[in-house]
């Protein structure tokens, strides 16, 4: 093992610069230019802090909102006509859980919180990369809207869609959007009436979302090219692209299958697949054990990232279930960057850009 060239979380114990230049030659094989992964060092035009939240179209919202609050305990911060926000962590990260029974239950879409959130000049960066303002969230089509406060006292919030290549929707907001009330919709609140005991599981954060595309290069170059976003480390043949200065990821997939959402993965405290699958087993999901999908709601299972995919020979394990509609979501350690390591946190070396430790 070298193990003077590792890195941790995605900071690298040599030059960002010389790991990206490294990483070049690696990204021709993806029918990536050059410039995809300098892009890195220049500002790109919407520089992102982290993911903010995601939205989850489900067949009961109220049933839903009870189930994710007993097993994470995440307080209701807002209730709005469209949405009921859960609060992640400390916050201002959120689930938003909307719906109605005929829905197709799915992750609707996720968000992006923006360094600095300008609406109009954010809309402008869209465009400038394809983006039409069209009212709709599409593909490459954005839409805005003014949401009306429900207080009296309060302002209205800006928020901002769009639709990438294939359609995926992505919000941007500021960094303290919480969902809420205010310009920023920042302001939220716990709903005394609806507070929660602590969960079963502690989740922390958003870790990363895995979608699935039609073209990979294509979608990975729309990402950098508006928010950075370097490939900081591999899966095998997946690239790995950081969102923010931290942990967080986005992985963009091309298997033969429609595009979508597949998978939002969570930063859950104390990650031992054992407890987990007890906690989750007490709470009436099915363990499946080691597997390599569920195929209906309310099941659990691990599966062991091997060295061919940039995890340990042995196996890094990566714990799924599925929610009542069988959406489905990832619970990893709150080191895990996507990489290496029985916790797949070490990430991006210069001589290994890969993320494997052999």
């Amino acid at each position: 093992m070298a193990k003077n060239n590792k890195t941790v979380c995605g900071t690298s114990l040599k030059s960002r610069r010389d790991f990206i230049a490294s990483s070049v030659t690696m990204l021709a094989g993806f029918g990536l230019p050059a410039s995809s992964a300098l892009g890195a060092r220049q500002a790109p035009p919407l520089p992102i802090r982290a993911f903010s939240h995601m939205m989850l179209a489900v067949s009961d919202p109220d049933a839903s909102t009870d189930w994710y609050q007993r097993l994470f305990g995440l307080p209701v911060v807002s209730r709005r006509a469209e949405a009921i926000i859960l609060q992640v962590g400390e916050g201002p990260q959120f689930i938003g859980i909307s719906g109605q029974p005929d829905n197709s239950p799915r992750i609707a879409s996720f968000g992006l919180a923006l360094r600095t959130y300008d609406p109009e000049k954010a809309v402008q960066a869209l465009q400038e990369q394809g983006v039409t303002p069209t009212g709709m969230a599409a593909p490459m089509q954005s839409f805005m809207r003014l949401r009306k406060s429900q207080k009296a006292d309060s302002v209205d919030t800006q928020e901002l869609w769009f639709g990438d290549p294939d359609g995926i929707v992505v919000q941007l907001q500021d960094s303290s959007y919480c969902g809420g009330e205010g310009t920023n919709g920042e302001i939220c609140f716990p709903v005394v009436e609806s507070e929660s005991e602590a969960g079963l599981l502690s989740i922390r954060e958003f870790n990363h979302f895995t979608v699935f595309v039609s073209d990979q290069a294509r979608s990975i170059r729309f990402y950098q090219s508006l928010f950075g976003m370097p490939i900081d480390t591999y899966q095998g043949a997946l690239p790995i692209i950081r969102v923010g200065t931290g942990r967080a990821f986005l992985a963009l997939a091309q298997p033969p299958v429609p595009p979508r959402i597949h998978h939002a993965s969570l930063a859950v405290e104390n990650f031992n697949v054992e407890r987990i699958f007890a906690q989750l087993e007490s709470f009436g999901l099915t363990i499946l054990g080691e597997a390599s999908a569920a195929n209906g709601p309310l099941q659990a299972y691990v599966t062991m990232r091997g060295a061919d995919r940039g995890g340990l020979h042995s196996g890094t394990p990566e714990v799924y279930f599925t929610d009542p509609d069988g959406i489905l979501l990832q619970l990893q350690d709150l080191s895990y960057c996507g990489g290496n390591g029985y916790f797949g946190e070490l990430c991006g070396t210069v001589d290994n850009p890969t993320g494997r430790n052999e």
